[in-house]
């Protein structure tokens, strides 16, 4: 006997479980949000490895494309000769063996020079330090001498905190060094294992890379077969705008802080600033995070010039101010464009709140990662007015007092104070009459009928 199922019923069964299932997934988050956490952490570090591999090969992608359409195709296809399969593959492990070369280089040049100028510049500060809190000894009390009004200022200030101070020393700083220890040999475990997985996300990278046609292809295959082809489609034009804001941002903003690196040790260089090296890494490396970025590498370098001279960690403010409007203004804009779309105000809110949540890498990811999320809400408050027939342009709201029923926009300066309370109250009570009237001609087409 054939058994017959009532599809209608058994979608009703798998509705009413996927309610209870997510019930009890959502009193889990509430009141055991600290397991689920750590269970996500936990996950995160088995695949970590996987992780790597699959951003190193997103950020290498473009190099290996650009080799292999460069260079490798035109010394394959000389005069015309047809391309085959078996070269196909020579050309993929050649670009990726080139590519993991330069890049490797490229890594070791920077560090063979930046590692033993950064250990000799360490040494010369531990070496002298004394020399520096001496000569800034030695300034400060000079600098007081002449302004008798800050030095009562000074004086004050230490009578009434010095002693605070002195027992926060004692009684918190002190006692806690023993855990500090602890905590730094755990980092440097941790150090350990994220080196090892990034060897074996590199190692995963270059299998991406040989088949990343083959990958994307599967995806797409997934895609169309469980979504229709109209939002298959959409989605992965989403998904290439995703990408396209990803690699544009962040790739610019790396070239644009080499190049704020270069600029920063030539003008450091002619001014004969102390470090020069060591403080033009930290800024470059700093201006990586947007906005935020060059002041929190120009407070560490300018106490480290501070001790050495402070008339020149003046002329070093000075000279940052003028780099930092020199990139914001030229730099900055010729080489990431408007890969963003972002106000100012959206770029300080997404690096405040990314950076709150995820930390250093939250500020650096912020900006690409809200321009993204601006972009998709954006395009769907546009199909919303255009389906309501109204136009998707800012402009046309900013000088809107109200729109009527007939989707006419009345501005501000056609009326009154009492007037706009009228017309508010009017806009009300027509739409209520204007529902009333196509009610009352439903009823009596019913009627009718």
């Amino acid at each position: 006997m054939k058994i017959k199922f009532n599809k209608r019923y058994l979608h009703i069964g798998f509705t009413a479980f996927a309610v209870v299932a997510a019930s009890i997934c959502f009193y889990y988050l509430v009141f055991h949000g600290d397991r689920f956490s750590a269970q996500v952490n936990a996950f995160f570090k088995v695949i970590s490895p996987v992780m790597y591999g699959i951003i190193f090969a997103y950020l290498m992608t473009p190099m290996v494309n650009g080799i292999e359409r460069n260079c490798l195709i035109p010394l394959f296809g000389w005069k015309g000769k047809t391309i085959t399969n078996k070269q196909k593959k020579y050309m993929r492990m050649l670009s990726i063996l080139l590519t993991i070369l330069i890049v490797g280089c490229l890594i070791y040049g920077f560090f063979s020079i930046l590692i033993p100028n950064i250990v000799k510049s360490i040494k010369s500060i531990s070496y002298q330090f004394p020399y520096y809190v001496q000569n800034l000894s030695s300034w400060s009390t000079e600098f007081l001498a002449d302004n008798p009004d800050i030095e009562k200022m000074v004086i004050s200030f230490l009578d009434t905190y010095s002693e605070e101070f002195t027992n926060y020393l004692n009684n918190s700083i002190v006692p806690q060094m023993e855990t500090l220890l602890k905590h730094v040999s755990l980092s440097l475990i941790s150090v350990l294992k994220v080196l090892w997985n990034f060897i074996i996300g590199v190692v995963i990278s270059i299998y991406v890379l040989f088949s990343k046609e083959n990958f994307a292809g599967q995806a797409k295959k997934l895609i169309f077969a469980l979504l229709s082809t109209k939002t298959a489609n959409q989605f992965i034009k989403d998904v290439r705008f995703i990408s396209d804001t990803f690699i544009g941002f962040i790739g610019g903003k790396i070239i644009d802080s080499i190049i704020i690196g270069f600029i920063c040790f030539a003008g450091t260089s002619i001014l004969n600033m102390p470090y020069a090296l060591l403080v033009s890494v930290i800024v470059g490396v700093t201006n990586i995070i947007p906005f935020f970025g060059p002041y929190l590498g120009a407070i560490p370098s300018a106490i480290l010039i501070l001790m050495v001279n402070p008339l020149k960690c003046l002329y070093f403010i000075l000279f940052i101010l003028v780099l930092q409007q020199v990139d914001g203004n030229l730099i900055g804009p010729k080489i990431l464009g408007q890969s963003t779309g972002l106000s100012g105000f959206w770029v300080i809110f997404s690096i405040t709140v990314f950076g709150g949540f995820m930390g250093v890498f939250g500020m650096i990811i912020g900006v690409p990662l809200f321009a993204v999320f601006y972009a998709f809400l954006r395009r769907f408050a546009n199909h919303l007015l255009r389906k309501r027939g109204l136009p998707v342009e800012t402009k046309e709201y900013l000088n809107v007092e109200y729109i009527n029923e007939n989707a006419v926009f009345v501005p501000k300066e056609d009326l009154s104070r009492d007037s706009r309370k009228n017309a508010f109250f009017n806009l009300g009570k027509g739409t209520e009459d204007s529902n009333a009237k196509k009610t009352k001609d439903s009823k009596k087409e019913g009627e009718q009928q």
